[in-house]
């Protein structure tokens, strides 16, 4: 995640449609241990997508001064003449498309755009080139008119370039055959070469060579597809689920009744053995997601009583083949990539489940290629079953499966919510085993009892104040491990977790003010401002780590107090005003009196052993804190109860209560101004 993030589409990227941009946090084997590890500073972002178009729909490219002719379909006549001698199904759905301008005339080196849009599934577009001539008289015209090179290329969604294509063809020489094209518009770009070389090198810039274009549109009668149409094809309608969630359903071929998601394929696959190679039969499926679908899945469930003899080929837009598809699953060794959006599970000879994840909106089409046409496997019952589901696998039944949408409200999407167990995109990564999760658990929530320690020694030093608040520290703190790995929850979690930091704070400041000899009266007033403050820090962002900065802050903030108290209490018969006394010698010699007896007092207050291992135990704490890791948080929380708690008692055992003060009183042997005061009554 960086400060900026940008991203630039150009129109040889951009296909017509919903797009959907989407930030990505944490896919993959997350620790979903615990929650507190989730602490940290929270980082806002905004979002900003500006389109740049032309304003005429006519014109396109990146200055947006090339034009694009779209071409209009019509039923075709051209195939009457041919039905006698061509006996294929695909006759009976021809359709040409064609420009409103007949002929186009060109230069070299500058191209002609033309569109196409396929609203359905059809077979084959084909696009061709006619009466090709040159704009000149010369006798040599006819015969240079069939040497011109009309080179052609198309790619789907975006305007095609001589570097970036989907088809390319010389049509001069043979017409451009798209097989199986996608369902969207089809940009076409016609572009003349190599003109002036046809005429002995002349050039003469008002070279120009002439075309008509068109294109045919070649779509299978109902219930065929393939090539020569002789596959079946089977439409699939949508069965809605009941339920809350939007856009669960499932897909049946038309006329099954909806008892059941299942269907069964041998029926179906039948029908496509009747005509075609033995070697290479397929069936086909094709089905739409509605607008608004593109945060569910495609599950796909093929299973059998015996090795099921189907490969399964799913392709967006479009039917599948052995050269074009999206995604399929031959064997558990031939099969797509498993990504984030190919996730394949439990899947054997007799078995076949994966999904399609975040499936595209619009039309899909799914190809069941046979393996064999033997009349065993023709006795095979075979099951197949295709859904638009949530969360992958419900979510490995390891967590919970959340619904959201987008900010439009018109889109749904799903994410998995993984059990403290389990973590990954489906909650199907096993982060910690049983084993380990009661380790963990005993290692979180038994390495408070270092709290003993720091309310022993309070409690011996009759400091009621100080034990209770450690003793009930750790406490709230076992308390809550126990709660946030999922052990045991006393109380709300929020409360456990507000009352395990609130009182792991004000333990930590307590710690430094018991350092301080002072009163009860201050040390009441102390803890009182210090108790709002933690709490406000408890209730506000409590995991953060600069509150373990500010907490030693305070808790310094507070030791300087109570030493100042201290002082001002122990030493206030010392007045400045001996500083503008006439001897200023001696004034002078009575301060670095006083500032020896206070560093004296200081070095005897401590046990400066126990002071040191404190400051290393502290450290130790910080460095615990700083290593935390998702996987590695159970074994540094851990360490950092036991330092933090050890820290506490090292710098509760450096306190040393000093009884005899007498270094404490002013220098002896020197002559002081006396005044007289009558402390009785004059008749005494």
């Amino acid at each position: 995640m960086e400060k900026n993030i940008s991203m630039k589409l150009t129109n040889e990227q951009i296909s017509p449609g919903s797009w959907y941009i989407g930030l990505f946090n944490g896919i993959g084997a997350t620790r979903t241990q615990s929650k507190m590890i989730t602490r940290g500073p929270a980082y806002s972002f905004s979002a900003n997508i500006s389109v740049a178009a032309c304003t005429n729909s006519m014109m396109s490219g990146k200055f947006c001064n090339s034009t694009v002719y779209p071409l209009s379909c019509t039923t075709s006549d051209v195939y009457d003449t041919l039905k006698a001698t061509i006996k294929k199904p695909i006759m009976e759905n021809a359709t040409t498309c064609k420009s409103k301008i007949e002929t186009f005339c060109v230069q070299e080196g500058l191209p002609n755009f033309y569109s196409l849009d396929i609203s359905n599934v059809v077979e084959e577009v084909t696009i061709m080139v006619a009466n090709v001539r040159l704009n000149i008289t010369s006798s040599s015209n006819a015969s240079g008119a069939s040497d011109v090179n009309l080179l052609g290329f198309a790619r789907h969604g975006a305007i095609p370039a001589d570097s970036v294509f989907d088809y390319s063809s010389n049509l001069n020489k043979a017409p451009m055959v798209i097989r199986s094209p996608r369902i969207g518009r089809l940009y076409i770009s016609i572009l003349p070469v190599n003109l002036t070389k046809k005429f002995g090198g002349t050039q003469d810039g008002n070279v120009k060579v002439c075309y008509s274009m068109e294109s045919q549109v070649l779509q299978c009668p109902l219930g065929k597809a393939g090539p020569n149409c002789t596959m079946g094809s089977y439409n699939l309608q949508t069965v809605l689920r009941k339920g809350p969630t939007p856009f669960e359903s499932y897909y049946l071929p038309v006329g099954e009744g909806a008892s059941s998601a299942n269907f069964p394929l041998e029926p179906l696959s039948n029908s496509s053995s009747n005509r075609g190679e033995t070697n290479d039969i397929w069936t086909y499926f094709t089905f739409d997601i509605p607008r608004g679908a593109a945060g569910r899945n495609i599950h796909v469930r093929l299973s059998s009583d015996v090795k099921i003899s189907y490969e399964v080929y799913a392709r967006f837009g479009g039917l599948p083949s052995l050269d074009s598809w999206d995604y399929y699953y031959a064997n558990e060794t031939k099969k797509s990539d498993q990504s984030m959006f190919f996730m394949e599970y439990d899947s054997s000879d007799d078995n076949i489940d994966f999904y399609i994840i975040y499936a595209r909106e619009g039309t899909w089409g799914f190809g069941l290629r046979h393996l064999n046409t033997s009349s065993d496997s023709l006795k095979q019952q075979t099951i197949m079953s295709l859904a638009l589901e949530g969360c992958p696998k419900h979510c490995s039944f390891h967590g919970d499966c959340k619904y959201s949408f987008d900010a439009s409200g018109l889109t749904s999407y799903s994410f998995c919510s993984c059990d403290r167990n389990h973590g990954g995109f489906d909650c199907s990564v096993e982060i910690v085993s049983h084993k380990g999760h009661v380790l963990q658990s005993i290692f979180l929530i038994a390495s408070n009892a270092a709290a003993i320690f720091p309310a022993y020694w309070a409690l011996r030093q009759k400091a009621l104040a100080e034990w209770i608040l450690f003793t009930s520290s750790g406490i709230s703190s076992g308390l809550y491990h126990a709660c946030d790995v999922g052990t045991w929850c006393a109380l709300n979690y929020n409360v456990l977790q507000f009352m395990d930091f609130w009182l792991s704070f004000m333990a930590v400041v307590s710690t430094f003010v018991y350092l301080a000899t002072i009163g009860e009266v201050y040390k009441r007033a102390i803890h009182t401002a210090v108790a709002i403050l933690t709490a406000l820090m408890a209730a506000t962002k409590a995991t953060r780590s600069s509150n373990i900065v500010l907490v030693i802050v305070i808790g310094a903030l507070g030791l300087l107090i109570g030493w100042l108290a201290e002082i001002s209490t122990k030493y206030r018969s010392l007045s400045f005003s001996l500083g503008f006394s006439p001897n200023f010698f001696l004034s002078l010699q009575t301060i670095k009196q006083w500032l020896y007896n206070l560093v004296k007092t200081i070095l005897r207050r401590f046990r400066w052993a126990f002071l040191l291992a404190g400051f290393v135990a502290l450290a130790m704490a910080g460095i615990s804190w700083t290593l935390e890791t998702s996987s590695n948080y159970w074994f540094w929380h851990s360490f950092w109860h036991v330092t933090i708690y050890t820290s506490s008692f090292f710098f509760l055992c450096s306190k040393v209560n000093i009884v005899d003060d007498a270094e404490n009183q002013l220098p002896a042997n020197e002559n002081y101004e006396l005044t007289r005061q009558d402390s009785f009554p004059r008749d005494s």
